[in-house]
């Protein structure tokens, strides 16, 4: 069974708050806050005691193709009332303690607040979320993960971006072909 330092412990190493801005038309949400722990395969386990915990939320499968990336699962909590009710609540009355995530916290629960008034119903309470969130995740590893991405709208930005294997040019094979791309680029050996 855990234990509320416990859960607090693992949100702070683990944990994300995330507001994501849907543009799309079919969709009727337009503000998606969402509360989230990602852990390998392994530790699953951990996550449907957290679920139990919370007693709101669901844990699912997420596959990452990626060169050694592992299976993980992701602990999700994306429904309004139980944020509102649960999630927000219980991090009120048990504080984290990195200043990172505590910020992060703090901004997130403003912009539950704009939606428990129906503020992002409009362009100026729109805007203000969408200023909250921006503020959200600087500085820290979270800037590098997918949901941070997937939060902010945007595949990758210019601070974080990784290419993969499609996007980088072949490596030279042999030293010839590493001496000349050397020579390309004005570099010295």
């Amino acid at each position: 069974m855990l234990t509320a330092d416990y859960v607090v412990g693992l949100v702070d190493g683990e944990g994300s708050f995330a507001v994501h801005f849907n543009q799309s038309q079919r969709r009727r949400a337009k503000v998606e806050p969402k509360f989230c722990l990602k852990l390998r395969a392994d530790d699953r386990l951990i996550l449907d005691e957290l679920c139990d915990f919370f007693g709101v939320g669901k844990v699912y499968i997420q596959r990452d193709r990626r060169p050694n990336h592992s299976l993980c699962f992701r602990y999700e909590v994306n429904n309004r009332k139980e944020l509102r009710e649960v999630i927000v609540p219980f991090f009120r009355e048990h504080p984290l303690r990195f200043p990172s995530k505590k910020r992060d916290f703090d901004l997130f629960q403003q912009i539950i607040a704009i939606i428990e008034r129906g503020e992002h119903l409009t362009e100026p309470g729109l805007g203000m979320a969408r200023q909250l969130a921006s503020q959200m995740h600087r500085g820290s590893l979270d800037a590098l993960d997918t949901l941070v991405q997937w939060e902010r709208g945007v595949e990758f930005n210019d601070l974080n971006h990784r290419p993969s294997s499609h996007e980088r040019e072949e490596r030279p094979k042999t030293l010839s072909q590493a001496a000349t791309a050397r020579l390309l680029i004005g570099t010295k050996s």
